[in-house]
């Protein structure tokens, strides 16, 4: 799909606050009708430019005190199949592949004491996963990627 200054503009849009934007909003912002923002958000969620919408949580409000970043190893024969299985631990969030360097996955855990940490970590380890180092996230900060549409919003 070839995005055109209106999507863009819908996208910057959504990934500032899609949970507060009603389409006729974004309609006077990016400058067409509420219909047309509805039919371009349905497309783009058809054809996948839009994965799906999730909420930002601040896991310590959560009563989940400990984020981490546990940066890991696996062989890149199985390496996919190894991203799946992770993904289905409990506490896991987020399992990014890397396509360079040894460290070729990063697992985004919470937890809530360090007995929680001891068994992500064993879980990951008994895949079969070499693990480089585990890291607490002190704060997460966010943004939509280089403002991305911006440029195509007026205020």
């Amino acid at each position: 799909m070839k995005l055109d200054d209106v999507d863009r503009g819908i996208l910057h849009l959504l990934q500032e606050d899609a949970r507060n934007k009603t389409a006729a909003e974004m309609a006077e912002q990016v400058g067409v009708s509420a219909s047309t923002v509805r039919n371009r958000i349905e497309a783009l969620e058809d054809e996948g430019v839009i994965c799906g919408y999730h909420p930002e949580i601040d896991y310590e409000q959560a009563e989940y005190q400990l984020h981490m970043v546990i940066i890991c190893h696996a062989p890149v024969s199985e390496r996919a199949e190894l991203v799946d299985t992770v993904m289905e631990l409990e506490g896991v969030v987020t399992v990014r592949e890397m396509l360079t360097g040894d460290a070729n996955i990063h697992v985004e855990a919470i937890g809530t004491n360090s007995s929680t940490v001891d068994q992500i970590t064993s879980s990951i380890t008994d895949l079969g996963l070499e693990i480089e180092s585990v890291n607490l996230v002190k704060e997460m900060h966010v943004q939509p990627f280089n403002h991305f549409g911006e440029s195509e919003v007026t205020d």
